[in-house]
């Protein structure tokens, strides 16, 4: 399991294809507003990465569009394909 923190909170690393996770770049992309999601998404386009916020199932701030079960979903419909994809864990 690797570990990695960004802007001072703690996140595990559950998807990383083919590397494309810069920790250094996402500093300044991963603002505040961030902070509430359980799960931070990113997926790169065009060498633009593209970040999405998403809750744990259980949740009381989970809506259908940010429910973490519906990830592939948002992965098929509006991600382009053989994107390259991250996918991180806020470690409590």
């Amino acid at each position: 399991m690797k570990k990695i923190i960004i802007n001072d909170i703690e996140y595990e690393v559950i998807r990383n294809d083919k590397e494309c996770l810069n920790t250094k770049d996402l500093e300044d992309k991963i603002t505040d507003y961030f902070d509430s999601y359980d799960y931070i998404m990113g997926d790169f386009s065009y060498d633009k990465v593209r970040l999405k916020g998403y809750y744990d199932s259980s949740n009381k701030k989970v809506k259908q569009i940010n429910d973490i079960k519906y990830l592939d979903d948002y992965l098929k419909n509006y991600c382009s394909y053989g994107a390259r994809i991250f996918l991180l864990k806020k470690l409590k």
